[in-house]
């Protein structure tokens, strides 16, 4: 109970608007910017974004509203305000794809160090790579995940296992980028579908044609 009285007093907004959610849209709607915030969201807040999903967690012991980017699996804090309005049109800058450097220039409150240098390393998907190719789980998986990462091309691409296929994705921060499906029938024939593309079906192909078929699916060819 303390908690909730606490909290009305930390983010008065907020309560007004019925929800960090409502608040969040209020305040874009105030500064003529768009969040892509669903009408839906309510208490919880996570917008998808073509550099990953951006969450805002209001911190309890002070007002703090707390931004950070990911995918599942990974996370990164990029930095906190108290400005609500603020908070709204740093959403609205990420989602334009504003460069990093110009979003901490112009968002004093950003803190993109870690997360800039994570994908610049190549992160996360060499680290993806490896903890799929170190899981007993995916054991069945093996022999595919190390012929794709052997490629120089397909090993850039960020891999899933999606219901034991093998699931490749051109930008790992973009749920919504292009993807292939690959699934291992025998050491000699395999099963592709390309993700997302209306009427798309299962296509065998063959060993030899694997890595030239994946690529070109990828390329959007």
């Amino acid at each position: 109970m303390n908690m909730d009285t606490h909290r009305k007093d930390l983010y008065p907004d907020v309560t007004a608007s019925g929800g960090l959610g409502p608040a969040m849209r209020d305040a874009a709607q105030l500064r003529g910017c768009d969040t892509g915030l669903g009408p839906w969201a309510v208490d919880v807040v996570s917008i998808q974004t073509a550099r990953g999903f951006l969450s805002v967690d209001p911190a309890t012991e002070e007002r703090l509203f707390r931004l950070s980017v990911g995918i599942p699996g990974f996370d990164w804090e990029i930095g906190s305000t108290g400005d609500l309005g603020l908070l709204v049109e740093a959403v609205a800058a990420w989602r334009e794809g504003i460069p990093f450097d110009e979003l901490e220039e112009r968002f004093e409150f950003m803190e993109l160090d870690e997360f800039v240098g994570a994908l610049e390393r190549g992160e996360p998907t060499s680290s993806q790579w490896t903890e799929l190719l170190s899981s007993d789980f995916n054991r069945r998986q093996w022999n595919l995940l190390r012929r794709l990462r052997a490629d120089e091309v397909l090993r850039d691409m960020f891999p899933t296992i999606s219901h034991g296929a093998v699931r490749l994705c051109v930008d790992a921060m973009d749920g919504r980028s292009r993807q292939v499906l690959v699934d291992e029938v025998n050491g000699e024939l395999y099963e592709v579908m390309r993700v997302g593309v209306p009427g798309a079906s299962w296509v065998e192909v063959s060993a030899g044609d694997l890595i030239a078929y994946l690529r070109a699916a990828l390329n959007g060819e």
